[in-house]
């Protein structure tokens, strides 16, 4: 059997590990898997992998973006030359996964799919292929997207447009493309999740919840030398990891944190922004982002805990990690993570800075055994 993966991203951050261990499982079973990336491709070299486009391409459609509001519209010639490669290819089975990102044309992608007559398997990791611009919305507890999307309240946020609002034609245009499509299953990683697709206009499709996992062999429990390299030898560790650190990540949730916590504990980040960095309270030790796996691994097997508090997480990845590498994670009830929490262990609690902090004395107080 021919596999074809697509995602923005192959082997780093939590889509692209995911995309290139489905192509290692299925190689391993004797299959063909090609995946397709738009911007970045990292720690998979062992995968088969086309890239959709250029670097320029990849900018060009983000300042479209910038202007027009129409991601997921522009980069045609890019989804030409890649659509010209899949039907050499002829895949038996099309896995989508991050479809925004800058990097592919919908039209293109999905007059194809339509028309293909191949198994389609679509994995959604948040919730903008049902929205008209954004991939989460419970922040600001818009509903918007059940009805019909316009004059977005987050129109500035990712995918940022700094003047047009399209959000109607947007959420008219991916009603069109996205449904009446054969063969299609969606897949999900959270009860979460698949509650809002029913009520979408993506209802019709068969839905299929498949929690995320992470490669054991990799996020394990792991010696190393992060305590060493950065002082915190006598300290207990309240991790927190982010690919992006935000408001609805939980940023300033840690600030207040850091005023609770004594002496004997201290706070990590990891993933900030050089700029968040310099605006740290000194309570909190912040780190950029690492592509680096293996850094990744021995920071989580270090901490005592870690701590989660994303109010926007379609299930969690980063707690699933810590957990594999012997560390409990606390996150917020009433959340995706909150199952994340509950098939792997952990603790849930109600929002807020106190809550966080007595669920980390809870947990850490003796120290990690």
């Amino acid at each position: 059997m021919k596999y074809l993966f697509i995602n923005a991203v192959a082997g780093n951050g939590s889509t692209g590990r995911i995309a290139a261990e489905q192509c290692r499982a299925l190689i391993a079973q004797g299959n063909a898997c090609l995946l397709a990336y738009g911007r970045d491709k990292s720690g998979c070299p062992d995968v088969p992998t086309v890239r959709i486009g250029s670097e320029l391409e990849v900018r060009l459609h983000a300042l479209e973006t910038r202007l027009l509001d129409n991601t997921g519209f522009g980069s045609k010639a890019a989804t030409r030359r890649f659509l010209e490669q899949v039907r050499r290819f002829d895949p038996d089975v099309i896995w989508l996964h991050n479809l925004h990102g800058y990097y592919i044309h919908l039209g293109l992608l999905f007059d194809y799919l339509h028309s293909c007559g191949k198994e389609i398997h679509w994995m959604l990791h948040d919730c903008w292929a049902f929205t008209g611009h954004c991939p989460h919305f419970d922040f600001i507890q818009c509903d918007l997207w059940k009805t019909g999307c316009h004059d977005c309240p987050q129109k500035g946020r990712y995918p940022a447009s700094r003047f047009r609002d399209n959000s109607r034609n947007n959420f008219l245009e991916k009603r069109r493309l996205f449904t009446g499509i054969p063969n299609l299953t969606l897949a999900v990683p959270s009860q979460w999740l698949a509650s809002r697709v029913k009520e979408s206009f993506l209802k019709d499709y068969p839905v299929e919840v498949v929690p995320n996992t992470v490669d054991t062999k990799v996020f394990k429990p792991t010696p190393g030398q992060f305590r060493e390299k950065y002082g915190l030898e006598n300290k207990r560790i309240v991790l927190g990891v982010a690919n992006v650190w935000d408001d609805r990540k939980g940023l300033f949730d840690f600030y207040a944190l850091a005023s609770l916590l004594d002496e004997r504990f201290q706070i990590v980040l990891i993933g900030l922004s050089p700029k968040q960095i310099r605006s740290l309270p000194r309570e909190i030790l912040g780190l950029p982002r690492t592509r680096n796996v293996q850094e990744l691994v021995e920071a989580y097997s270090a901490a005592d805990v870690f701590v989660n508090p994303s109010v926007e997480e379609t299930f969690g990845m980063t707690s699933l990690e810590a957990a594999c590498c012997g560390t409990p994670a606390i996150v917020y009830r009433d959340t995706a993570c909150e199952e994340a929490a509950s098939y792997y262990g952990g603790i849930a609690v109600e929002r807020g800075a106190e809550n966080l902090y007595r669920a980390i004395l809870e947990i850490a107080g003796e120290g990690k055994k």
